[in-house]
């Protein structure tokens, strides 16, 4: 049975933006059915052409501004659109931290939890140039070695050399590698015919320390002429540490193979932290805009209220460096994390700051906390830090029957922050205080943010 829809593919409507959909999209709805446009903007007059049609709503393109609102800044360039680097840069900054504090208080009042209060979002002074960490794929284009981003939903690479919100000594690192690989002749990755020699360059680099780490990802076990490509990068990149090769042999989009061969120089760099010195590896998760994981991490440590005798369990602990920053505040930190090399890293961060009362565990969260949970171990405060989908129904169990004081959840995805919540209430946790939106991704519509649960008398 056909649908009548208000709307269909290739026509052109004169419509007036009502919203932001969470991925930073404008919204025009026709006899209430929405349509999604990019690069529009709340309160915008514009013509859009319907791009494709669902059942419950459509896609369109900006044909002409007709309207332009208040906020509306000139972009940097359309590429960073194209290829989602920051899909928000049409939007003045100060109102992307509103966007952002609106989408988690929304995301709250749609559970009928209208009286959790959310603060305004902390943001940047400068809010670009701000990852310490770039990825970005390596294909021929137009016969040469090329690097960029790839476009949204495609396969087509966008040749890019300022990528607008990385440190750009990163960026001019990623040209130095190019230009040095080319002119060796090296043969970039075809994803298609699974050929090629070289598939991404990862650049790392200290916000701190500025050490930096290069990274090329290869197919192939062997990188020609690795030992004069290696030669050109230190004396092109001084400040460059370490360069590993890391050996991706599968048809897959995962951007890291399981070996590393270390070309020159350490397999980690160090950089600094609220005062701490941790050592990074090439697949380490450490977080990408380290000014801000400084309020953030800050603002959790305040938060747990910690006087120096408690007990903090740290689930999804990566290399430390939530647990080693509380371990200065508290008596005893337990560290629990999935990912061995992040572990050992944790572990050697402990030894490198001088911290005897961190103890790291290798496992899952929900099964490493029902395990101490049954051994009775009775934390005061439990922090999270999981990844977008938010925590394991059991994680909450084990966390809600060992009664902690306090949760502190830092959160980077509103919508599984809202559920677990609501998952916390069933052991008689609420929060207690403010919820505090954290810019960490300026220019996307990403945001994170810390939230306390107390523990309520039941």
């Amino acid at each position: 049975m056909k649908t009548n829809l208000p709307v269909h593919k290739g026509e052109e409507l004169d419509v007036t933006i009502i919203d932001l959909t969470y991925q930073g999209m404008g919204v025009a709805k026709v006899d209430n059915y929405p349509i999604f446009i990019e690069n529009a903007l709340p309160e915008e007059k514009i013509t859009v052409k319907v791009t494709k049609t669902t059942k419950n709503f459509a896609f369109g393109d900006v044909v002409k501004i007709n309207q332009v609102s208040p906020h509306r800044v000139n972009p940097k360039g359309r590429v960073y659109r194209q290829t989602g680097i920051a899909p928000l840069q049409h939007l003045e900054y100060s109102e992307q931290l509103k966007f952002k504090q609106h989408q988690v208080a929304e995301l709250f009042a749609k559970v009928h939890m209208d009286d959790v209060e959310v603060l305004p979002t902390i943001g940047m002074a400068n809010p670009t140039q701000y990852r310490n960490k770039a990825q970005v794929p390596v294909r021929q284009v137009q016969g040469k070695l090329t690097t960029g981003f790839y476009k949204k939903n495609s396969h087509q690479l966008m040749p890019i050399e300022d990528y607008y919100i990385q440190d750009p000594e990163i960026d001019k690192a990623i040209v130095v590698v190019r230009d040095i690989l080319r002119k060796y002749h090296e043969a970039a990755y075809d994803e298609f015919h699974h050929s090629g020699t070289i598939r991404t360059i990862m650049v790392r680099r200290g916000y701190y320390s500025h050490e930096m780490m290069v990274v090329i990802v290869t197919r192939t076990k062997h990188l020609p002429m690795a030992d004069v490509v290696t030669q050109e990068i230190q004396a092109a990149l001084p400040e460059v540490v370490s360069i590993i090769q890391n050996v991706n042999q599968k048809k897959t989009n995962v951007i890291l193979g399981p070996d590393n061969n270390v070309l020159y120089g350490k397999s980690t760099i160090n950089d600094q932290l609220l005062g701490l010195t941790f050592a990074i590896s090439a697949g380490s998760f450490y977080q990408v805009n380290p000014q801000q994981t400084e309020k953030l991490y800050q603002l959790a440590i305040d938060q747990a209220g910690l006087t120096g005798n408690e007990t903090v369990v740290d689930a999804y602990s990566g290399i430390g460096t939530i647990s080693l920053t509380m371990a200065q505040h508290a008596k005893q930190v337990y560290g629990v994390e999935i990912v061995p090399s992040a572990v050992e890293n944790a572990k050697q961060n402990a030894d490198k700051n001088g911290i005897k009362n961190a103890k790291f565990v290798l496992g899952s969260a929900e099964k490493v906390m029902a395990k101490w949970q049954e051994d009775g171990l009775k934390p005061d405060v439990v922090v999270v830090d999981p990844p977008r989908k938010g925590l394991d129904a059991e994680f909450i169990k084990s966390a809600g029957e060992m009664a902690p004081k306090k949760v502190v959840y830092i959160s980077c995805n509103p919508s599984t922050l809202v559920r677990d919540v609501q998952r916390f209430a069933e052991y008689g946790y609420e929060i207690s205080a403010p919820v505090q939106p954290v810019d960490q991704f300026p220019q996307t519509p990403h945001v994170e943010s810390v939230t306390v649960l107390e523990r309520t008398e039941k």
